[in-house]
């Protein structure tokens, strides 16, 4: 049971923001500090992501974990008392049924507006909140770097595409005596 009164409770998560938060913070500093520049919470792309690298054409988003559901699988079909807590997502006792909905909204909101980011030819990350913990949190913005590295070899490929040589009958290899 909820050791808060229900006033209580509904102030403590009023005040919970929605930007510039601790886990955001890590992320833009790692990123900063690998030489990654940025845009804040782009107004113009569907989700206002996080962050935008425009060079990269790559949206961020830093979830957290219980906003988001993270590991916990709430799609229609499972009922209330079949939902299982993650590690990282643990849904209140208390008004249990309006968590698992809220979250619902939340999961089905992400899909529609990565979906419409990626038909616009953006590339979507997801950076959870428990993978910013400090254990590995150097490995996750590593790892996160990398990506975005390899994005941009991806999309800068040079795709080279020669004619066939066309071989004379008579010549010759440089590697071939010639008989005479």
């Amino acid at each position: 049971m909820d050791k808060l009164t229900p006033q209580q409770r509904h102030k403590n998560m009023a005040a919970i923001r929605s930007k510039d938060t601790k886990p955001e913070w890590v992320v833009r500093r790692g990123l900063w500090r690998r030489g990654f520049r940025y845009r804040l919470n782009s107004p113009r792309l569907p989700g206002h992501p996080d962050l935008v690298l425009r060079k990269y054409r790559t949206c961020i988003f830093v979830n957290g974990c219980f906003w988001h559901g993270h590991h916990v699988m709430l799609d229609e079909t499972v009922a209330l008392s079949d939902i299982v807590n993650s590690e990282c997502c643990k849904i209140p006792k208390s008004n249990r049924e309006f968590w698992v909905s809220k979250i619902r909204r939340n999961q089905q909101r992400d899909i529609h507006e990565q979906q419409q980011l990626s038909e616009m030819g953006w590339h979507c990350i997801v950076v959870w909140e428990c993978d910013l913990k400090p254990k590995v949190r150097e490995q996750t913005l590593d790892s996160l770097a990398l990506t975005l590295d390899s994005i941009w070899l991806t999309d800068h490929a040079v795709v080279r595409t020669y004619p066939p040589m066309e071989e004379e009958p008579d010549s010759m290899m440089a590697a071939e005596e010639r008989r005479t």
